[in-house]
This record gives structure tokens, sequence and C-alpha cells, in this order.
């Protein structure tokens, strides 16, 4: 049985939406705009509120660290201006890493700060080497078949380890089977009757209103307003019908879901890597996913490279030299290790709510 993606995916972006909003007093920072706002944090005086102080000023001090800010958010139009640090400046454009529903911004709080890195049970853990140096948005080369590769950006290589993060990320994608298929190496590393399949539809899906052929153009008999609620609930259902069966109707094209998984996957057998996802604990729809995609995998040392790990699980590994890291992990993500109880700081989220 698949989980539903969308309520968990939307349950956990409201959870943070109202942790950071807590968080967020005291720091620069502005709203979304519409009904489900997000908390996007600025740069102010060598910190930022989105980021653990000792990983920002590490992610500072680092070049190839600092180009992750260079990715604009992609729904910039929908958040107010950022005012210029001074008069005469321009106005700094939003970025991804500001938001405060980004993975990526996650994944770096957590290993750009130096406690992290420098800790032998965590690299013990998650099989990195000694010397290595966390590299964020690692370029990967994954063969194609016609001889070219695909420089298939992972969220963070590690050593011999490459790390896939996901927050309220609603899934991994859906790929038309064509471009799927198109790796050189996917019927040697997949089962392909085993992936997940589905369709992808060729039009866009349009409402009842767009299909006046399948209204009578009889006169209508007036309505009591005693059974307006009523007619009006039986009217929508027979209009969303309507939407249903032409949508169903519509052309589709074959596709594979979890496609960021299956490039990955593939990534990983090209370059003799380990794969790990690392989702919240409160995205079982997610690790329900990576497992479909791992049981498709026909090579056993293949599956015993790839992996599953919960930011739970991930932060019951830190020393207790990182409890500063913990408790800012705890309050702004609400992130503790398994069995623990997430605070909440400040009011109480009904307080606030109220």
């Amino acid at each position: 049985m698949e989980l539903n993606s969308g309520i968990y995916a939307g349950a956990l972006r409201g959870e943070l939406m109202l942790r950071n909003r807590l968080w967020a007093k005291g720091r620069a920072h502005v709203e979304s705009y519409g009904a489900a706002p997000v908390i996007v944090y600025e740069p102010e005086g060598g910190l930022h509120g989105n980021f653990f102080d000792p990983a920002y000023a590490a992610i500072l001090q680092n070049p190839q660290w600092s180009r992750r800010f260079d990715k604009i958010h992609a729904q910039g139009r929908s958040l107010p201006k950022c005012l210029p640090a001074s008069s005469g400046e321009q106005a700094r454009r939003w970025r991804e890493l500001d938001s405060s529903m980004s993975s990526d911004a996650l994944l770096m709080n957590i290993f750009c700060t130096p406690a992290v890195q420098h800790s032998a049970s965590i690299r013990h853990a998650l099989g990195v080497d000694l010397h290595a140096e966390p590299e964020f948005g690692w370029k990967a080369r994954v063969p194609l078949a016609n001889g070219r590769v695909d420089r298939t950006e992972v969220d963070m290589r590690w050593g011999s380890l490459l790390i896939e993060a996901k927050l309220t990320e609603s899934d991994f994608q859906t790929r038309a089977a064509s471009i799927v298929e198109s790796y050189r190496d996917f019927d040697t590393v997949f089962d392909r009757d085993l992936l997940p399949q589905a369709v992808l539809k060729a039009v866009r899906r349009r409402t009842a209103r767009e299909f006046p052929e399948e209204f009578s153009q009889e006169p209508e008999e007036a309505v009591d307003p005693a059974n307006l609620p009523f007619a009006a609930i039986i009217a929508e259902a027979h209009q969303s019908a309507i939407a249903a069966r032409a949508w169903e109707s519509a052309p589709g094209e074959p596709a594979y879901g979890g496609y960021q998984l299956i490039r990955n996957v593939l990534a990983a057998h090209a370059e003799r890597c380990s794969f790990c996802v690392l989702h919240d604990a409160r995205r079982p729809d997610l690790r329900e996913a990576w497992f479909r995609i791992m049981a498709a995998v026909k090579s056993a040392d293949l599956r015993a490279r790839c992996k599953v790990l919960t930011w739970q699980e991930l932060v019951a590994l830190f020393p207790a030299d990182l409890a500063p890291l913990s408790a800012f992990l705890d309050s702004k993500y609400g992130i503790v290790k398994p069995g623990g109880q997430p605070t909440i700081p400040g009011d109480s989220i009904l307080a606030h709510l109220l």
C-alpha cells in the first residue's frame, strides 16, 4: 500500500512554518505571500537566521560551500523584496538556502559544522574516509547510452558516500520512460519491471467548465434557496467527475517514479560509491518510495551500498560536544534523536495559534 506523500509533506511543512515563526523572532526574515507562508531568512551581521552559527561561519570561509548561495530562490516572486543593506546598494535576491523548508540548508547546517566533520563516530557510521571533506552540489558523470554523460547534481558527496537529502519535498520526481531508459547501465543495474510505473499526461488538467458539451442546454429549474447548499455540493461533485473523466482519457506517456533515486543509484554504480537517502522520520512515505527502488536493484553488492538514514537517527550519533547543534535542530526543525520529545522554543505552538 502506497502512503500519501501529500499528507505527510503538508503536515511537516505546517510544523516547520510554526516553529520558524517562533525561531525568526529577533532575526532578519520575511514571510512569503499566500495562505501557507514560508519563513525566509537573510544574512545579518555575519550571521544567518537559517543556519547554525558555527556552520555558517565555516561556509563563509569555504569558497566551494559559499557558491551554494548562488542558487536563486525559485519562488522569489512570491516573497517581499529584500531590502538593501545600505543606501545605493542593489537589493539582494533571495536564495534557495534562505528558505526554512530547504533540505540543502538542513544538510549544510549539519555537515558544515566542524565538530560533525571531525566526529569519528559519525564518519564510522556513514563509512566515510578519515580525511574527506563534504562537497555540496557535486556533479556526477552518469553514462548515457549515446556515449555522453548526464552531469547529475548530487546533494552531497563525502568521500565515497553520495547523499540525497529530503525534508518537505513531495516526492522523488517522475520522468518519462524514454529519459530514464536512456542511461547506459539502466538495465544492468535495475529490473525495470520492479520499478514504480507511472503515466505522464501530455496535456494540462482542464476544469469541468472547459467541457460545455457535457452540460445540458435545457433551461434549469429554479432551486429552492433552502436546498442551495445541497445543490451546490451535487453540482461540484458532477463537475469534478467531468474533469476527472477528461483527465483519465487524455493521452499519456509511460514513466517511472522515483527518478532522482534511480539517477543517483546509477551515479553510485558508475563511481563505485555508496548512496544514502537522508529524510525526516515524519516522512515514512519517502522511505517507502526508496525501498521500492532498492528492491529493483539487481546486484547484491550495490544493494549493500544503498542506505537510508533519518535526520533523527543522525542526531543520535552526535557526540556530547554537539549538544548546541542538537538544540538548534530541536528548536528550528523539531528533530531529536529517536525516542526523544521535541521541545518548542518560547511559547507553545498551541499558545502561538491562539
